[in-house]
């Protein structure tokens, strides 16, 4: 699967979990939503590619690439 492809579903993901009022509880959602639901080679090209863009959201909508770096131990399996 393609990085823009997984970037577009995290994104999908984010929009639906970001109207929530509690911003640290959408950010947990939308990491748990991930874990569960992707395939850790789909999580680790998503951490890779946050990984080469360090200073920057790489395409992730601002709540998304927040919640991948804050639960990133969750998303790669040691949490």
């Amino acid at each position: 699967m393609t990085i823009d492809k997984l970037i577009k579903m995290a994104n999908q993901i984010g929009a639906f979990f970001e109207a929530m009022p509690d911003r640290r509880q959408a950010m947990a959602d939308i990491a748990g939503h991930i874990q569960r639901s992707w395939d850790p080679k789909m999580r680790g090209v998503l951490l890779a590619h946050l990984d080469a863009q360090p200073s920057a959201d790489g395409g992730l909508k601002p709540i998304v690439s927040e919640a991948v770096r804050t639960h990133r131990k969750a998303l790669e399996g040691r949490a």
